[in-house]
């Protein structure tokens, strides 16, 4: 029998991605919600216990009331939301991050599918910390620039109707310095010390460059930008979706590389005494809906390739045709 797949919040970003990526597959069978009932609790909560994996592309709160109507074993669950992604009782979606990442996701009842900004920063410092290069208490400074669509709809609408004069050029946020991503970042890592992280928002669609910065000099064996590259290199050998790139980064990092795709890529920058590094992806394919599919295929025993790409980025009057 096809794994029967329920979306709970199919209305959202993330909800009509995902939904993209899997209305054209046949190994698989979409349980549909009528749009009078997707927020009547006694419907989704017949197609939650109907399903064999659930996406909840909801609010944190909404999120957990999701969870909280499962009353059985066999369905699983993939969270988009951040209600899940420092819980121990979750595995956390990213596979490439090594062999008992991908293990606990194959196994679990629960994934917590990672955020956007998280995905860059987790990609970059998880490995330097396994491979023994970067200390859990170094003063890490990051900041990450994204397109629009990360903000959902409502950002979606702002920058796509008639946006003010200011919406045009850069805007820094969480000048607070307690994004939301910051738990999960600290979390999955194992930093002691939490990063210095400024998210941008910018005028254009999709995709998003998390750039990590550091002095090589405070660094275990005071590596070069060269030795990090070979060290990241081999870290994600054999990996399709995370990749590094094959030489020092030394001309323009367009921060919309790989819209539409799951892929990620690693740029390593700098010299014997600095290093930066980029992870450029789709905010909305390996940030957010392609990890999700990724995911599901990995809980299932699928090829992780199916349906994670799409031909081309959601806008807004293509969100109203759902």
């Amino acid at each position: 029998m096809k794994p029967k797949i329920f979306i709970d919040g199919r209305e959202g970003t993330t909800g009509l991605q995902i939904y993209e990526r899997l209305s054209g597959r046949d190994d698989i069978e979409l349980l549909p919600i009528d749009d009078r009932k997707r927020k009547d609790v006694t419907a989704r909560k017949k197609l939650i216990n109907k399903a064999d994996v659930v996406f909840l592309c909801l609010p944190d709160d909404a999120a957990r009331e999701s969870v909280s109507l499962i009353e059985n074993d066999a369905t699983r669950v993939i969270d988009a939301s951040t209600a899940h992604r420092t819980n121990a009782g979750w595995a956390y979606g990213f596979p490439e991050l090594s062999p008992e990442h991908r293990a606990n996701i194959r196994d679990a009842k629960r994934v917590a599918n990672p955020g956007c900004h998280a995905t860059g920063f987790i990609a970059i410092v998880y490995p330097l910390i396994k491979l023994g290069v970067l200390q859990p208490d170094y003063p890490l400074t990051c900041f990450s620039l994204t397109g629009y669509s990360g903000g959902g709809k409502t950002m979606i609408a702002e920058y796509e109707g008639e946006p003010s004069p200011d919406m045009y050029a850069p805007r820094l946020y969480g000048l607070d310095l307690l994004h939301k991503h910051l738990p999960e970042m600290i979390y999955v890592t194992g930093l002691s010390r939490p990063p210095v992280f400024c998210p941008v928002v910018d005028d254009y669609y999709s995709g998003i460059a998390v750039t990590v910065m550091l002095h090589n000099d405070l660094l275990i064996g005071k590596p070069a930008a060269e030795d990090i590259l070979e060290k990241l290199s081999g870290y994600y050998g054999g990996e399709r979706y995370v990749t590094v790139a094959p030489g020092l980064g030394s001309g323009m990092l367009e921060s919309n590389w790989g819209v539409c795709t799951n892929s990620l890529e690693i740029t390593v920058s700098g010299n014997l005494r600095l290093t930066i590094l980029t992870a450029r992806f789709d905010n909305l394919g390996k940030g957010a809906s392609g990890a999700a599919v990724q995911n599901m295929n990995v809980m299932l025993g699928m090829s992780e390739d199916k349906g994670v790409e799409i031909e081309s980025s959601l806008t807004e009057s293509e969100e109203e045709l759902y």
